[in-house]
């Protein structure tokens, strides 16, 4: 019941921010629901939603799809949340008055509908600001030419309502079309993409759509349908979008830095369990240029463990270079790690041997879920595929290749696969179908089944160890 409330909570938000986000808002609450149980927790966390409803939905309905700042150089990122800051803006007092009345709405349904539910155990919510960080593309890599038409929805003033009509929404199908031409890694399906977007919008298909976040939505699975494709999108922002590249601000580095600071790079839990057993919960892969020591202190205090755990079960990806420094640790000489992003580079293998390390020969277990993704199952892959590690619990996402963003005018902009490296060893990658673990369990239970696996890879070990000595004595 309680998940229902707050699934009917999101439709209180536009269009386009429960499309985004409102998959990973549901199951971020569902993290915060299992983890968080009791009456004055659920009642302060529901206290807290309350609130961000009224802050956030005002800013939602005042201002669509604000820049996005990447962490990285590069402006690349997997499908993964990596860390991103949004670029505020004022909301309009209309949006105020609205996002007001429509929280006051949300409050008095709230507690008819918790009365009816009859109890408070297992509420947990994130705050709206947070379900952004799964965004799929960082700042416009290329540019899209295209002329302007005086008439068009791209020329319009200042954030002013408007409604698409036919010769705007072709203009923004051809532009897609011509990207995905060019730029799509798959270029058989290219083709079939680009002709489907032409017999939908020349059946009229298309016709009904006004709005220009829908719009967006509705060709991007328009493309999906052709070819399933996690880091195939089309998106719109009612904010002019800028006609160059631009690299993260300071301000935008200044409060990555600080969100990481504040977080611990993400590394959840660094401890030793009982037999020895090294445990690390990270859940992303940050900026190496922000947190490398941090990864070094936690890796440094894992040092001496007989085994090691790595719970990647909340991890939703990040930078391949952290997945590189990670997975150093666990080789004694450089060894190639198969990275979605790129072909193979000097950045393509690991930097092994660690000077000090003694983790290159022990045991190695991985926990996935169904939402490890995208430089977390790069990290789980690329570990399987080298028999370096045993990996624990459900099939990850699926998602694989890297995406760039491109610009189609003022509004739109596209999204789109760009590179397909291919492993050596398994010739594929784990697009769309996700990475397969070698001990299926529920994810729920891979910790304490991996702590059985290490266990008894240890007694064996030991077992060796004494019939070893015995035998030289005699």
């Amino acid at each position: 019941m309680s998940e229902k409330i707050y699934a009917w909570l999101l439709r209180l938000y536009p269009s386009h921010f429960r499309e985004a986000y409102g998959n990973e808002a549901l199951q971020l609450f569902r993290d915060r629901a299992r983890d968080e149980k009791g009456f004055f927790p659920s009642l302060r966390l529901w206290l807290d939603l309350l609130a961000d409803l009224a802050i956030s939905i005002p800013r939602e309905y005042g201002y669509v799809q604000p820049a996005l700042i990447g962490a990285s150089a590069q402006h690349r990122l997997g499908a993964g949340p990596a860390f991103y800051i949004l670029e505020g803006a004022s909301p309009r007092p209309g949006a105020l008055l609205l996002g007001s009345v429509l929280s006051l709405l949300a409050l008095g349904a709230f507690w008819v509908l918790l009365n009816q539910a009859g109890s408070y155990a297992g509420i947990g919510v994130r705050a709206p600001g947070q379900m952004r960080g799964d965004s799929r593309f960082a700042q416009p890599q290329a540019t899209q030419a295209e002329p302007q038409d005086a008439t068009s929805a791209t020329s319009r003033a200042g954030g002013e309502v408007f409604k698409l009509d036919a010769a705007e929404r072709r203009r923004v199908i051809d532009g897609a079309v011509a990207i995905l031409k060019k730029y799509y890694i798959e270029r058989d399906n290219a083709q079939k993409i680009g002709d489907a977007l032409l017999v939908h919008e020349k059946s009229g298909d298309d016709d009904a759509v006004t709005d220009g976040a829908d719009f967006a939505g509705l060709l991007t699975r328009q493309m999906r349908d052709v070819s399933p494709d996690r880091h195939l999108t089309l998106d719109y922002s009612q904010a002019p979008l800028p006609q160059h590249p631009t690299g993260p601000t300071p301000e935008g580095l200044a409060r990555y830095r600080e969100a990481m600071q504040q977080q611990n790079c993400t590394f959840e839990t660094v401890e030793i369990l009982p037999r020895n057993i090294g445990y690390l919960k990270l859940n992303s892969f940050p900026d190496v240029s922000v947190c490398q020591s941090t990864a070094v202190a936690a890796m440094a205090s894992l040092n001496r463990a007989d085994a090691i755990i790595f719970d990647l079960r909340d991890n939703r990806g990040g930078e391949p270079a952290m997945v590189a420094l990670m997975a150093a640790y666990l080789f004694d000489h450089p060894e190639y790690l198969y990275n979605p992003r790129e072909n193979t580079t000097e950045q393509s293998w690991t930097q092994s041997p660690i000077p000090g390390n003694r983790l290159a020969d022990k045991p190695v277990y991985v926990l996935t879920s169904n939402t490890t993704y995208s430089g977390a199952e790069q990290f789980s892959y690329d570990l399987k595929m080298l028999k370096r590690a045993t990996l624990v619990g459900e099939t990850t996402g699926g998602g694989a290749h890297s995406g760039v963003w491109h610009r189609i005018d003022d509004h739109f902009g596209m999204g789109i696969p760009e590179t397909k490296a291919i492993n050596p060893f398994s010739k594929t990658d784990w697009a769309e179908i996700g990475v397969e673990p070698d001990i299926k369990v529920k994810a729920a239970d891979g910790l304490v089944t991996a702590e059985k696996l290490a266990q008894s890879k240890l007694q064996k070990q030991q077992g060796l160890r004494s019939s070893r000595v015995t035998a030289s004595r005699k």
